[in-house]
């Protein structure tokens, strides 16, 4: 018998269909993986369990957990349900998290709401929740803050708030989709084991077909609120049938076709740089101390190569990049493009600023929402001695616009207009305009769905040919560095410690981290045979 059994679930939301149909069960110790894209139900689906809906919502069919009829309960039954019987784990755990309350009060809080024990009580099983959470008191005093954790230790926090009840039900939507690849397989370990020790039905949601191929007991696969495949895992991998989901497993793995020429001459020499940060002075007469980011970092972009820059969260790959960039000063070494110094005396030297560009990971963020695409894609010509004027400047927008495959009608919409893959489009464009010679990619499509990421990396590969752009790829994601670069540069604690031909570091790794970052990225099994 099934923990969890959803039948012939149909949702809308003021008369739009959301949901149609949806069936499948979870039973106790079993994990399911709901793969799918943005806009597939998914996430729907998992509210709708909870009982979560947003306004103007009606939901119809059967959802049975652990013998309660959830479309039935009123809002103070669901509340005794919710935390008790099943406990949800958020994509962002700092929007989850109350940044003003300690770790162990917000876990302390879950229990003081559902049972009538005595605060003290519920701090020493908030600590054992985060105990189990792989957050021991001793490393992790109660008393540290959201902001003092790395975005791992946060998402355990997440988890140790949803299990601290220990409810026969998880759901985890997208936990792992924002961390670096060994955090990811560590959070992936930790729900697995949870599930295990509890007996917890595990309800894992995602985008990404790879992250639950050794993971899941079975799948489910959701497009447009529609479920159109399902079965064990990994045999629904052989057995795969809908256009869809060979189309999702086919993206998974994608490698764009490249064509462009790779010149010998370096285009950016960065030669060995040094950044340092001031620290908190310790005391009122102690001496001032830093702390070293980038520790004597050299390498060569090559122009019309494709590098790739790997490492995890403070690792100094993003320090790197404003260096790079000319928006942070370095305290050693030089940076050259095209034998220029990026930086004239203190200052950025805007003559070579203007020959490059970066393309950020989160592309609304990274914009104006209140300016329009047209204001947005001509930001650039800022650095111009002599920007484009009238019919000119339309034109080139126009132009930037057209080479990403949108149209001059986008020029006049907003932001909030678009996709995501659009946005990232629009984000491309505003880094074309002004024909730069290289473009720095900082994660720049870890956020998007597959199938969406695999049309960025075949745009930017298209890009590439065409107008001989440089690339340096600034990634977690290592399956996406290992597909769109000729090289690669393995970063950790502020210095390179492995580079070379991206296919041979990936076959034939020699550092141990090196090593333990490639172990830890997720596998698909082998494509079906045609």
């Amino acid at each position: 018998m099934s923990l969890l059994q959803v039948e012939n679930l149909n949702m809308n939301i003021h008369g739009i269909p959301i949901l149609r149909n949806v069936s499948f069960g979870v039973k106790a110790g079993e994990i399911l993986g709901v793969i799918g894209e943005s806009g597939s139900g998914k996430s729907m689906t998992a509210l709708a369990v909870m009982q979560l809906l947003p306004v103007g919502s009606v939901a119809t069919g059967r959802v049975s957990l652990n013998g309660h009829e959830m479309l039935e309960l009123d809002e103070e039954a669901l509340c005794k349900l919710r935390g008790n019987e099943v406990g949800m784990v958020f994509q962002e755990p700092m929007t989850a998290l109350n940044p003003i309350q300690t770790i162990g009060r917000q876990v302390a809080e879950t229990i003081l709401i559902h049972e009538n024990v005595s605060r003290r009580e519920a701090m020493a099983r908030a600590a054992e929740a985060l105990r189990r959470c792989e957050l021991p008191q001793e490393r992790f005093p109660l008393s540290r803050y959201p902001h003092e954790l790395s975005g791992g230790q946060r998402q355990r926090v997440v988890i140790a708030m949803a299990i601290a009840l220990q409810p026969k039900l998880l759901i985890a939507d997208e936990p792992t989709t924002a961390l670096d690849v060994t955090t990811q397989a560590e959070v992936l370990r930790l729900l697995k084991r949870l599930a295990q020790e509890d007996g917890m039905g595990l309800l894992l949601i995602t985008h990404d077909l790879a992250v639950v191929a050794d993971m899941a007991d079975r799948i489910v696969i959701m497009r447009k609120g529609e479920v159109v495949e399902s079965g064990p895992c990994p045999a629904i991998f052989s057995t795969m049938e809908h256009p869809y989901s060979l189309a999702l497993l086919e993206a998974s793995d994608h490698q764009p076709e490249r064509a462009g020429h790779v010149f010998d001459a370096p285009l950016l020499s960065v030669r060995d740089v040094v950044r340092d940060y001031a620290l908190p002075r310790e005391s009122l007469f102690g001496g001032a101390k830093h702390f070293r980011a980038v520790k004597g970092v050299s390498f060569d972009i090559r122009r019309g190569e494709s590098l790739g820059l790997v490492g995890e969260s403070g690792c100094g790959k993003s320090t790197l990049t404003r260096a790079i960039l000319g928006l942070e000063e370095v305290q050693g070494g030089e940076i050259l493009l095209d034998g220029e110094p990026v930086f004239s005396g203190k200052r950025p030297n805007r003559a070579v600023r203007r020959k490059m560009h970066v393309v950020f990971q989160d592309p609304y963020g990274s914009f104006n929402p209140r300016w329009k695409v047209s204001r947005l894609v001509a930001e650039p010509f800022h650095l111009l001695d002599a920007p484009p004027e009238g019919r000119e400047r339309e034109a080139a927008i126009i132009g930037a616009l057209e080479k990403v495959g949108l149209g001059a009608e986008d020029a006049d919409k907003y932001i909030h207009e678009f996709s995501g893959g659009q946005r990232q489009r629009i984000a491309i464009a505003r880094a074309l305009i002004i024909k730069p010679e290289l473009i720095i990619l900082d994660e720049a499509v870890s956020a998007l769905d597959v199938s969406i990421r695999a049309q960025i990396l075949d745009l930017l590969a298209d890009l590439g040919t065409r107008f001989g752009l440089t690339y340096l790829f600034i990634s977690h994601d290592l399956s996406v560095v290992k597909n769109v670069t000729d090289r690669c540069l393995v970063m950790q604690a502020g210095e390179i410690v492995e580079e070379g031909v991206t296919d041979d570091i990936f076959e034939r790794p020699q550092h141990p981290y090196t090593k333990e970052l490639i172990g830890a990225v997720p596998q698909l099994p082998e494509k079906r045979q045609a």
